[in-house]
């Protein structure tokens, strides 16, 4: 008889008359403990099933990076104030830019605006030479650890369809968030908090709203779950005396019975918030230790700024994103920015009051985040980005300090996760008005982002209407040039 596998032969099962009941007992329990196998197996596999979209799953190719948080700094961060010097606007401060770069695309500027020059010390930092400003100082040592993007451009100079494009690959709302597309493809590492997760400041939401962290079109599973402000983030952690573990588990159960009743196949809304009730559920059990502060060493807290009332609330949700990161979010998207103009980077009026009060509440939490990430081991595997939905004019704005928006060539950055410390890819003009050099679309940054994290840009797609639809739309290329 052959020895191949294939070849072998197993006896057929005896009839059923002849099994006495301790063999079918013990041959039942075998079959539930192969349930429990297969279920762990499918897990490790990373095969996502109807009950769990976000089982965690293998992407197109190995990973740099396990998970992503991106610093969203809502108005328009000024390049040419933070991260890209321009000598000539000093130059040539107060008189019109010259014809030679063009007409600037902006929202409120008025005819032949005249140039703005910067108030700002400069200085280059690190191995690597980094120009940064003296708006960044806790930035400075960190030099070689960020990569530097001074190229990227977008369409839109409106603040909502700017902020739909830097998050969802798109100028309007209802399409899926790059965090919602992360789990999409990745599903989550955590059982026990969400894989998505965004914190707005107190002032209010940026102006795009929650469309800016919405599934889209992609099961409702995916989408962001938005964190209060405050000392309770989550509410009802600790349910009343009264609701018992017990109790509160078969008021669930009886719940998702009455809503499973008519639950159509089709229908993600209603079974992504079943899957809600459940993750809360859970969360009474891990999220109190995640969200606890508390534990953290007072010389964390200090580094994070917890200490000074200009950086506590900022700090406070960089040292939460580090906490959450660690116990396997996948995603987490801190907005710097959002309610009334004053509490925005939208420096109309004063650039350098503007940008004094907002580098002032987040120059130092950005920075002890990088360091406290590097410190516990996690910035190689965990991306940061850094950036907002676009730039700044180099002119004035109504003849004041100011400086309008503008899409065609601003600065962002990424460090960590396999982004290429040390590195600047692309130019703007000496005004700053276009990027001319190694052109970074937000397609391409999308593109460069899910590349990090193991995922194909052109093949994490969504059949929808149908088009098989992606992040990147019909564009988008990995800029190499920022890979370690």
């Amino acid at each position: 008889m052959s020895n191949h596998p294939a070849d072998r032969r197993c006896p057929g099962p005896l009839p059923i008359e002849a099994r006495s009941r301790r063999e079918f007992l013990k041959a039942a329990g075998c079959g539930f403990g192969l349930l429990g196998l297969a279920d762990l197996l499918a897990r490790d596999a990373g095969s996502a099933t109807p009950s769990n979209p976000l089982t965690p799953r293998a992407g197109h190719f190995p990973a740099r990076a396990k998970r992503c948080i991106f610093l969203f700094m809502t108005g328009g961060p000024s390049q040419m104030d933070l991260f890209d010097p321009k000598p000539l606007l000093n130059r040539l401060d107060g008189q019109p830019l010259p014809p030679s770069f063009g007409k600037i695309h902006s929202q409120f500027l008025e005819s032949d605006p005249l140039c703005l020059g910067s108030h700002r010390r400069w200085g280059k930092y690190g191995q690597s030479g980094i120009d940064m400003s003296d708006l960044v100082p806790h930035m400075h040592p960190l030099a070689d650890e960020i990569a530097l993007i001074r190229s990227c451009y977008a369409e839109s100079v409106i603040h909502a369809p700017a902020m739909y494009q830097m998050n969802t690959g798109r100028t309007m709302m209802g399409f899926p968030s790059l965090g919602s597309w992360v789990t999409y493809g990745l599903g989550s590492e955590c059982d026990d908090l969400p894989a998505f997760v965004v914190m707005t400041q107190p002032q209010g939401t940026p102006e795009g709203g929650a469309p800016c962290w919405g599934a889209g079109f992609l099961p409702a599973h995916h989408q962001g779950t938005l964190f209060r402000n405050g000392p309770a983030p989550i509410v009802n952690l600790k349910p009343p005396a009264e609701m018992t573990p017990d109790r509160r588990r078969g008021m669930l159960d009886l719940l998702k019975s009455m809503n499973e009743q008519d639950l159509d196949p089709a229908d993600t809304e209603l079974s992504a918030r079943i899957a809600t009730y459940e993750l809360a559920f859970r969360m009474q059990s891990a999220a109190p230790d995640a969200v606890d502060l508390s534990r953290e060493p007072e010389s964390t807290r200090r580094l994070y700024g917890l200490d000074d009332p200009r950086t506590a609330e900022f700090g406070t949700r960089c040292l939460l994103a580090r906490r959450l990161v660690e116990r396997g979010v996948r995603f987490v998207q801190l907005y710097s920015g959002g309610g009334p103009v004053a509490w925005q980077w939208d420096a109309h009026d004063d650039i350098d009051a503007n940008h004094e009060k907002m580098c002032g509440a987040t120059d130092k939490p950005v920075a002890a985040l990088l360091t406290d990430l590097r410190r516990t081991g996690l910035l190689d595997e965990t991306l940061v980005v850094w950036g907002g939905e676009f730039g700044r004019t180099p002119v004035r704005q109504g003849g004041g300090r100011g400086r309008d928006h503008n899409a065609t060539g601003f600065t962002m950055w990424m460090a960590g996760g396999g982004a290429k410390g040390g590195t600047v890819v692309g130019t703007t003009d000496e005004a700053g008005v276009r990027a001319i050099e190694d052109a970074a679309h937000v397609n391409d940054i999308h593109a460069t982002i899910l590349h990090l994290m193991g995922l194909d840009h052109k093949q994490l797609t969504f059949l929808h209407s149908g088009r098989d639809e992606r992040l990147t739309n019909v564009g988008g290329r990995v800029l190499k040039k920022l890979l370690a």
